[in-house]
């Protein structure tokens, strides 16, 4: 069964929430059916049984809520309500699939020590504004020789590039590069290390759209972080960074037409804890 919060001991039920990350809110919807695959891939390699208590850190828009309730586990959904709005349609496809949702920091999650026999997230915990506190948040709840599951973009990567390019025109828009290093071995080592084995493969997930302009365009409408980063430009620089996403996107754009297909690099992350 799902932690009660009624018997809720932890230290976070004495911290207060930590303000939500610049980039947060956003609605990977642009990704499409990318992220489905990814969490369903993820859930495969923590292996989630059936009846398994799962707490999904940052959920976004649910897909590994879902990929792991389709797993028959007893799945508790982390996120800020606020965000919420624009995901009722998602919310309401969890909550349908047995999903609990918990108004929730990463930094801070209301649950006992050792309430979950797997933690995951996908893209999500790598946004945390205090990342060692979020790591050990997850660690701490996650029971010993439990698993932590997470898929992170790596710095390097499309999405990882995707931000240099927004922050390099839009500066003070994110906090720098620190996210994507959860991306990288280094890193989750320092993160995870002391804590289990860290074990991470790199893998590719396909991003598609009707055109590169298209996916573009939906970006600027539809992901919060990029409405953020035109909303502090002038029109000229408006141009400027729009094209230079359009330049990113054609280079990493494998399309033989004119649509786009761009491989997006991240890591799969599995900490098995001592």
């Amino acid at each position: 069964m799902n932690p009660s919060l009624s018997r809720n001991v932890s230290r976070a039920s004495h911290r207060p929430a930590l303000p939500q990350a610049p980039w947060a809110g956003g609605d990977y919807a642009v990704a499409g059916n990318a992220l489905q695959l990814v969490s369903e891939e993820l859930c495969e390699t923590v292996n989630l049984c059936q009846d398994e208590a799962v707490l999904d850190v940052a959920a976004g828009c649910f897909h590994a809520s879902l990929a792991a309730a389709r797993r028959w586990c007893d799945v508790t959904a982390t996120g800020h309500a606020s965000d919420l709005v624009s995901r009722s349609r998602q919310r309401a496809e969890a909550a349908a699939s047995g999903v609990h949702f918990v108004d929730a920091d990463a930094e801070a999650l209301p649950f006992p020590d050792q309430g979950f026999s797997a933690v995951i997230s996908a893209f999500g915990a790598m946004f945390a504004r205090d990342q060692e506190r979020a790591a050990s948040e997850m660690i701490r709840v996650c029971r010993r020789g439990g698993r932590l599951g997470l898929a992170n973009w790596t710095p390097d990567g499309f999405i990882g590039r995707l931000f240099a390019t927004i922050a390099a025109h839009a500066p003070g828009t994110f906090s720098g590069s620190a996210p994507f290093l959860w991306g990288t071995q280094d890193r989750l080592d320092e993160l995870f290390g002391a804590y289990g084995g860290v074990s991470t493969t790199r893998k590719l997930v396909a991003l598609r759209a009707p055109t590169p302009m298209d996916w573009v365009d939906k970006l600027r409408a539809g992901y919060s972080p990029v409405i953020r980063a035109f909303a502090s430009l002038d029109a000229p620089r408006q141009k400027v960074l729009r094209s230079a996403l359009l330049e990113l996107v054609n280079r990493f754009n494998r399309a033989i037409d004119t649509g786009m297909t761009v491989d997006a690099e991240y890591l799969e992350v599995v900490v098995v804890r001592r």
